[in-house]
């Protein structure tokens, strides 16, 4: 007997009645985002970031050096896969994350001080740039965090700790009205 299973976002259950229309201070689910992991092989890691860099249509994160992410939300992962194998296997190994990772959007005139209550790191605008990107711990998760605006960051986390994650960042943005909601 054929079995149909309901595709559903992971944090399907815990936005679902709850979305509100977007105050100044949002956090938004992005739901179908192509995320690659790449590790360039020793001494081929200035070439895969100039290679990385040249890419259309998607976002380079830094993870650490000679290791990164590739985000896009309009490039499909096997496009995505074609270009990263173009690379060469003797010079860049790579993997398909995008089931495996949820990316997370927050923005607003505040984001920092929400941010500031759950990361170590220092986002003062003159330290951590437009672009800029790095692993660290958010609410005690591993994950990538990455300036996307004057505003705005992005959060790349694990897909088995993004209910943990969302329910915290609600909670540390409650003080500023954030909603929450897909995009």
């Amino acid at each position: 007997m054929p079995v149909t299973y309901a595709i559903s976002h992971v944090l399907e259950d815990h936005i679902s009645g709850f979305e509100a229309t977007p105050n100044p201070h949002h956090l938004a689910i992005l739901r179908a985002v192509s995320v690659f992991s790449v590790l360039a092989h020793p001494g081929h890691e200035p070439d895969i970031d100039e290679a990385l860099t040249n890419l259309e249509d998607v976002h380079v994160r830094l993870c650490g050096p000679g290791e990164w992410l590739v985000v896009s939300e309009t490039v499909a992962a096997d496009t995505i896969a074609r270009q990263l194998a173009e690379l060469g296997a003797s010079r860049a190994s790579f993997v398909d994350q995008s089931d495996g990772r949820v990316v997370l959007r927050i923005h607003g005139p505040k984001v920092r001080a929400i941010l500031a209550k759950c990361t170590a790191l220092d986002l003062h605008p003159d330290l951590f740039e437009i672009g800029q990107s790095s692993n660290c711990q958010i609410c005690h998760i591993a994950a990538n965090l990455a300036r996307t605006g004057q505003d705005a960051f992005e959060i790349v986390v694990m897909r088995s700790f993004a209910g943990f994650l969302f329910d915290e960042v609600r909670e540390m943005g409650r003080e500023f009205a954030l909603t929450a909601g897909f995009a």
